[in-house]
């Protein structure tokens, strides 16, 4: 089996986990797992060097809308605006967000800064009656603030 896979090219095996875990508009996300996924296909298509943060608006449903990259910073930060994404969040009428970003160093733990940003997000969404649902940091695994109670 190895020999088969030294057969198939690095944007071969890239298109392919884009394709079984890139979630379509009108899919639900049933976990934090498969979230985590999404957002991995997602960010695939973006420099692993730098993080960068990702919406994923859901209607009532919590069938996926869109998703889509609001910002792209550092190696160790991304400048997310909440006044930017409830903007995006009005203008695709989602009732639900789930956000996420990719640590470049693999580490999935939570700064200072990801926990910060994760309140002032759900405070600028919970007065507009939208849920954040989520905010997952994909790396080396997956942390989901959800799973670990902090939302």
């Amino acid at each position: 089996m190895n020999q088969l896979l030294t057969e198939v090219s690095d944007n071969e095996i890239a298109e392919e986990f884009v394709n079984r875990f890139q979630r379509r508009d009108g899919e639900q996300l049933k976990s934090a797992a498969t979230a985590a996924n999404h957002l991995r296909a997602i960010l695939s298509a973006y420099p692993r060097d730098v993080e960068h943060f990702v919406v994923i608006f859901l209607n009532s449903q919590n069938r996926i809308i869109t998703s889509e990259v609001v910002a792209s910073g550092t190696i160790d930060s991304s400048a997310v605006y909440p006044r930017i994404i409830i903007k995006k969040v009005l203008g695709h009428e989602a009732a639900h967000i789930l956000v996420g970003h990719g640590h470049p160093s693999g580490e999935t733990m939570p700064s200072n800064s990801d926990r910060a940003v994760t309140k002032k997000l759900q405070t600028a969404l919970n007065a507009i009656d939208v849920s954040l649902l989520d905010h997952i940091i994909v790396g080396d695994g997956f942390y989901s603030f959800s799973d670990q109670g902090l939302l």
